[in-house]
């Protein structure tokens, strides 16, 4: 029995060993796959770092160039065919150093060489503009790092942005007086009968007596300006005293740029003369007419006038009469002559009405769609007086003067250009409605801006 013992263990003697090899070559083998693995996986993240690198350095860029359109202003008055040469001028004067770089511009492209990010990592980007068609702009703002790069494109187009001005009920270069029983407010929110004043030679910026009241806030330019309030219920925003000024005044305001009229604009629309010949006694009716330089006519009859009434400078023209105006009245003076020579006066039973109220003929067509305005008239003071009644748009003139019982619903802003005292008195209630308006009323030159798309945002690797 001992001998068939020590046979069976001689049998298998070694086996161990065997095995402990196979394992060996085993667990070998899986530490050269997981070192092959890692080292793959190493060099995968070390690409996956470098793209990243390279898509944060396009991302930088195009947020920098995003910044710098988003800077670029325009004239309105600009031809689709220059525009493109403007935004390069822009890029070039930007405040934030683009003056540095040499920007290269032809008719079709705008190219930003490599600007350095890291110079110890190889991080630049540099961008190309193209025009797509008339109205979009294609950016392509490529990041490097290293040998690696990656595209970002995105698209912008021109739209037109309104001046800030025309966020106010009442803006004016001078000052502003308020007397008597005058109410400047809003048809809905008190906050749209905002008042914005430069008055940059006075400093007594706001004069308020009576019972006259601003719903809104006023923000003034000058610093040292003063507001003079007198009267139990005079009052900015509700409030009366020194209550009201220490609440509702905003002195030292940034300054707001004025939009510039183009009276021109309207020139198309006159077909019809009203001249030192013609009866403005008489009751008549007035159809797109230019009113001739040194007519100085009073319309003292009743008098209908339809659609533009444009008035040469210089000129002299008041309404005494019982008078309809439904359209627009333009006058084309100097934006730079505050002397009061040119004058617009309505001192009789005026009642305005906007060019969508204008009869569908074939003459009115184009002008119903020309909204926001109802005076433009640079170079000329214009009054309001008497029983005139206003449901008609923007006001914009070299010295504004309501008086009387002069008021209505103004469906945009009183825009005073001159640096004299613009002056609400009398009994008169002025509503403001500025709610679905165009931003840009017609006549008035527009900024052509360029607005980002998010939707065109995309991203390639090269």
């Amino acid at each position: 029995m001992k001998i068939a013992s020590r046979l069976a263990c001689a049998k298998h003697q070694g086996s161990v060993l065997i095995i402990s090899m196979i394992f060996v070559v085993i667990f070998s083998a899986l530490v050269i796959s997981l070192e092959a693995m890692s080292s793959a996986n190493v060099q995968i993240a070390t690409n996956q770092h470098k793209a990243n690198c390279a898509r944060a350095c396009a991302e930088s860029g195009h947020q920098i160039i995003r910044l710098w359109l988003n800077n670029v202003s325009i004239p309105g008055t600009t031809a689709q065919g220059l525009r493109f040469g403007e935004i390069a001028n822009s890029l070039h004067s930007s405040a934030y150093q683009v003056s540095n770089i040499n920007l290269s511009c032809n008719s079709s492209a705008i190219t930003i060489p490599s600007i350095t990010l890291d110079s110890t990592q190889g991080e630049s980007f540099s961008a190309v503009i193209t025009q797509a068609d008339t109205n979009k702009l294609q950016v392509d703002v490529t990041g490097a790092h290293g040998q690696l790069s990656k595209t970002i494109s995105a698209d912008y187009e021109f739209a037109e942005r309104g001046n800030t001005v025309f966020d106010f009920a009442v803006a004016s270069k001078g000052p502003l007086s308020l007397s008597g029983n005058v109410e400047l407010e809003d048809v809905n929110l008190s906050v749209v009968s905002n008042v914005y004043i430069e008055s940059e030679n006075s400093n007594l910026a706001l004069s308020i007596t009576g019972n006259s009241q601003v719903a809104g806030n006023v923000s003034i330019v000058n610093p040292i300006a003063n507001v003079y309030i007198q009267g139990a219920k005079a009052g900015i925003g509700g409030e009366t005293g020194q209550a009201a000024i220490d609440n509702h005044v905003l002195f030292g305001a940034a300054p707001s740029e004025f939009p510039e009229p183009n009276p021109s604009y309207f020139e198309p629309y006159v077909v019809n003369v009203v001249d030192a010949n013609t009866d403005t006694s008489a009751d008549a009716t007035f159809e797109n007419v230019r009113i001739v330089a040194g007519t100085n006519p009073n319309f003292t009859g009743n008098a209908i006038l339809k659609g533009i009434v444009f008035i040469e400078a210089p000129n002299v023209v008041t309404f005494s009469g019982s008078t309809t105006i439904t359209g627009i009245v333009v006058g084309n003076g100097d934006l730079n002559d505050n002397s009061g020579t040119n004058q617009i006066n309505f001192s009789g039973n005026v009642t305005s009405f906007s060019v969508t109220e204008l009869p569908s003929e074939e003459q009115f067509a184009q002008l119903r769609n020309e909204i926001g305005t109802f005076l433009i008239a640079p170079g000329f003071s214009a009054s309001f007086g008497g029983n005139c009644n206003i449901t008609n748009g923007t006001i914009a003139a070299n010295g504004i003067r309501f008086y009387g019982n002069a008021g209505g619903i103004i469906y945009g802003s009183i825009i005073n250009y001159s640096d004299i005292e613009a002056e609400i008195t009398g009994n008169n209630d002025l509503y403001f409605n500025r709610s679905g308006l165009i931003p840009v009323p017609a006549g008035f030159v527009p900024e052509i801006v360029l607005q980002y798309k998010p939707s065109s945002y995309s991203e390639t690797s090269l």
